[in-house]
């Protein structure tokens, strides 16, 4: 069995929540991921990605350098445990409808899980079964 942890990114990324949604949307695109956890005081209070840009911000025609990442963000975060296996992680995300877990050993985070991340692995587990031209 495959754990998170095996699959997961380490190396957390985050803003502050008093930031613009357009600041974090830069950062997004120039780190090449789509998310970023939300910081307040030292402790991770939500996460941000692009769903919550495209949803909450560009959909509602807000704008995004005056519009702050803590009033998208989405809070609580969904997390799992880094013991479980990515399948349970699969599962989670499909069940709730979400792109991105956080992942928690004895409650702290220590990682994202993306469905990219899942695609990755998934891929590197299977055996080709389409001839690409």
């Amino acid at each position: 069995m495959t754990t998170i942890t095996a699959v997961m990114t380490k190396k957390l990324q985050s803003i502050p929540g008093e930031r613009s949604v357009a600041e974090a949307t830069r950062r997004m695109r120039d780190d090449r991921i789509g998310s970023l956890l939300v910081e307040q005081t030292g402790e991770y209070v939500g996460i941000v990605t692009e769903t919550d840009v495209v949803r909450k911000g560009v959909a509602e025609g807000r704008d995004l350098e005056k519009l702050t990442v803590e009033k998208i963000m989405s809070s609580p975060m969904a997390g799992i445990e880094s013991i479980r296996s990515v399948q349970d992680a699969h599962d989670m995300m499909a069940d709730l409808g979400i792109r991105h877990l956080v992942v928690r050993e004895a409650g702290k985070v220590i990682g994202v899980l993306s469905v990219r991340d899942l695609l990755v692995y998934f891929k590197s587990v299977s055996e080709p079964k389409i001839a690409q031209d």
